[in-house]
């Protein structure tokens, strides 16, 4: 029986690993355009309840 050796490099696989983020870096552009993050909601303010007036 024969044993078959492969002879990989780690470039080779780096290469193919790499090979399809750099083509979508190469047509969206670094960095790629992500939305701005939404600015926080304002807390609403807190008021006092009103006193009512009483009638007399």
């Amino acid at each position: 029986m024969a044993t078959m050796k492969i002879d990989l490099h780690w470039r080779k696989p780096l290469f193919y690993l790499l090979l399809p983020i750099l083509v979508f870096l190469a047509f969206v552009g670094f960095p790629p355009p992500f939305a701005p993050l939404r600015p926080p909601r304002a807390e609403q303010e807190q008021s006092e309840p009103a006193e009512r007036e009483s009638k007399n």
